[in-house]
């Protein structure tokens, strides 16, 4: 293990594999200060359920623009650099909300207030994850490729580690400090974060355009991507052959789809490079994303968050204020869901690459169903009287879903690689996750309104057993329409 690292610092030096296992370590340990976050909703604004979990889906939302961070580092350097002065200014947006919180009792027990400054802290850890993402990847292309693996190795084991320790030591803090303090303690990583940055030297653009080295033919882009549809969803050859013919009629007209990117104006002088290749980005987005073999899959996804209502601050009001279970308890709780999230990936990788991702998420969704229906248990307390306790119940709970959903994880990220064509592979895997995030936060706003609805509310979860049996049902909608996944994809890459 030893060794492994000393190769990975010859690789890509100490600074910056100290800075990527330190911005992974905090995504991941931004539990410890959410967990606060979540009792300070309730206990100290004294928000309903519903109120609360619509000021979290709020402050989450910059989480599902992650592309405009992405093509903004691409196309707009800042002093010649696109990398370190983006990720300086994403720490900074997500250092100074904690440290703004932690000072001010006004801006922290006043909602407005609270949900603007958590948006703003969610864009710079968005911002960092995207630039961070990107630093890999350059990093992998460009200096060491053969290490590509063991990077994201680090990548994730430093998230899944800082994921454990905030958890556990989350709910401590609770048991022990008040609100503020907690703020102010995770505000330390982002400002070692922010240090770090000034150790990681970043060369100079000196005026190259986006697109310089990577742009590629739009009709070579098309045609690959249905070449990519034809190998999923098995159509027979003549129609493929019909298909490439269509592409090979398109090439013929892609230079002037070039020019219109190059066109002078009126003025006669060429456009600014950088608007450029804001204008390419944003078009071989658009024409990557549009294309079926790569709308259908993600309409999926998205679908199956939507279509689900999200009960999960409303479940963390019962275990708290009915239960009565500790902080220190649900941070265990989660420590269980984050092995369990490796468990899964471990499983995952192991036995079922080979097997058709629509069987995989046909099986994940009625998973997710059955364990829906224990939090029925739970609130109808049939697990009493089966002689099993809560925190038992609770914890089993936890240590399931996080493990069954990394199963529809997994699909979404290979497919996802898989779809993703030369040229926009960071750009469109990062629209690929803000789909995720989009579908998670709707699927957020749909719990809030379902849980306005059955009137459920601090105090008052009578209704809480029915809200969980529509979630039941729910759950089986996307599997409706799973025929948007392609037929023939497995998790392993062609």
């Amino acid at each position: 293990m030893i060794g492994w690292f000393k190769q990975l610092h010859t690789a890509f030096g100490v600074s910056f594999l100290w800075l990527v296992c330190l911005i992974y370590f905090t995504q991941g340990f931004r539990s410890f200060v959410w967990t606060a976050v979540s009792y300070q909703l309730k206990d100290n604004l004294k928000l309903s359920p519903s109120a609360s979990q619509f000021v979290t889906s709020i402050a989450f939302f910059p989480w599902s623009i992650k592309p405009l961070y992405g093509i903004l580092s691409d196309c707009f350097p800042i002093r010649g650099r696109k990398r370190v002065p983006y990720l300086t200014l994403a720490t900074l947006l997500s250092l100074l909300p904690w440290l703004i919180l932690g000072l001010s009792a006004f801006l922290r027990n006043t909602r407005i207030e609270l949900m603007i400054l958590l948006t703003v802290q969610n864009l710079g850890s968005a911002m960092a994850d995207v630039v961070i993402d990107a630093m890999i990847a350059e990093a992998v292309r460009f200096e060491r490729a053969s290490f590509a693996g063991d990077l994201q190795s680090v990548s994730w084991l430093s998230l899944a580690f800082g994921g454990i320790c905030g958890s556990l030591l989350g709910g401590h803090a609770l048991d022990n400090l008040p609100i503020d303090r907690i703020f102010l303690l995770f505000s330390v990583l982002p400002a070692l974060q922010l240090f770090s940055c000034g150790l990681v030297e970043e060369g100079s653009v000196q005026g190259k355009a986006f697109s310089e080295g990577s742009t590629f033919n739009g009709s070579d882009m098309t045609s690959r991507i249905i070449d990519e549809e034809d190998k999923f969803s098995g159509e027979k050859s003549k129609i493929s052959t019909l298909r490439r013919k269509k592409s090979q009629k398109n090439t013929k007209i892609a230079p002037t789809t070039e020019n219109k990117f190059q066109a002078p104006n009126k003025n006669g002088s060429p456009l600014s490079p950088w608007y450029q290749s804001l204008k390419m980005a944003t078009y071989t987005l658009f024409r990557a994303f549009r294309q079926p073999a790569i709308l259908r899959p993600m309409a999926w996804f998205f679908l199956a968050h939507v279509t689900v209502p999200n009960l999960s601050t409303v479940m963390f009001y019962y275990q708290t204020e009915f239960l009565k279970l500790e902080a220190s308890f649900l941070g265990t709780a989660r420590v269980l869901g984050w092995l369990s999230l490796m468990i899964g990936t471990l499983t995952y990788n192991r036995f079922l690459k080979k097997t058709r991702l629509r069987h995989i998420l046909m099986f994940t969704q009625v998973g997710v169903a059955l364990l829906t229906v224990l939090d029925m248990v739970l609130v109808s307390r049939a697990n009493v009287l089966l002689g099993i306790s809560d925190k038992v119940t609770v914890l089993f709970g936890s240590a399931l879903s996080d493990g069954i959903n990394q199963f529809k994880f997994m699909p979404f990220l290979i497919l996802s690689g898989q779809l993703c064509p030369p040229g926009v592979e960071g750009t469109l895997f990062a629209l690929f996750m803000s789909i995720n995030n989009l579908g998670s936060t709707v699927g957020s706003f749909v719990g809030a309104g379902l849980a306005s609805v059955l009137n459920i509310s601090s105090g008052s979860f009578d209704n809480l057993f029915l809200g969980i049996g529509i979630q039941v049902l729910c759950t089986f909608i996307p599997v409706v329409f799973l025929f948007l996944i392609p037929k023939e994809a497995t998790g392993i890459s062609a």
